[in-house]
């Protein structure tokens, strides 16, 4: 069974429980958030959040006789799997501009994409499942990924605070570790399209001790000594 859903193409990949902030300034999107905006207590205030695989997030205008605007990416421009982005604080602006608070809510993989009476687009989806209870592969790996997470902080950002709040639950651990370690979208967005936690942790620990060994090695390299006699750059 399939659901329709508002989808907003983003450069970004959302993951289940990450905050994504959000400047809304298009008309098209406007006109979305007001509609979640009305929608009752007791229905999701939430929308599709797609990575872009190339286009832009921005539409072009709309043509000189008034026309509605062309559809801002086709199908092919975007990713097959993405997550709902829940409505959690609005603050409008005096030109009709929003800056919104969402935190991802539910991933889902797209089927079609539409642009129909409503100015932003809409897909088909089908909602992937979640682990209800991690499995005791994902509760074996966890630690194991927690620590080479941390380790590769540690070599990212020598003598700052890593990861003073952990989270137990280990699907959480793996979409944390997803959205904040440097990574590319492809990267990003293999991780959100895994299945399972299991098979999201065991590539965060393949990633993370591949990044970990190649930061090592940069720091290892000594710096010249024609370098250290430059003068510093001004800006």
């Amino acid at each position: 069974m399939s659901d329709r859903l508002p989808v907003f193409p983003l450069s970004t990949v959302l993951f289940p429980g990450l905050v994504l902030p959000l400047h809304i300034f298009e008309e098209r999107y406007r006109a979305l958030v007001r509609e979640l905006v009305a929608k009752s207590e007791g229905t999701p205030h939430e929308f599709g959040v797609v990575t872009l695989r190339h286009g832009s997030e921005v539409a072009p205008d709309p043509g000189e006789d008034g026309a509605a605007p062309a559809p801002l990416v086709a199908a092919a421009d975007l990713y097959e799997v993405g997550c709902t982005a829940e409505l959690r604080h609005v603050t409008e602006l005096p030109d009709g501009r929003f800056d919104i608070m969402t935190v991802g809510r539910r991933r889902f993989s797209v089927l079609s994409i539409e642009q129909g009476a409503e100015p932003y687009l809409t897909a088909n989806v089908q909602w992937l499942p979640e682990d209800d209870e991690p499995s005791p592969a994902a509760q074996l790996l966890a630690p194991r990924v927690l620590t080479a997470f941390r380790t590769y902080l540690e070599l990212l950002r020598p003598n700052s605070e890593v990861l003073e709040q952990v989270p137990d639950d280990p699907t959480v651990l793996s979409h944390l570790i997803a959205a904040t370690a440097q990574l590319t979208v492809e990267e990003r967005q293999m991780l959100l399209a895994t299945p399972d936690t299991a098979g999201r942790l065991r590539s965060e620990l393949r990633i993370l001790t591949r990044e970990a060994g190649l930061l090592a090695r940069v720091r290892a390299v000594p710096v010249p000594l024609s370098d250290l006699a430059r003068p510093a750059s001004p800006n």
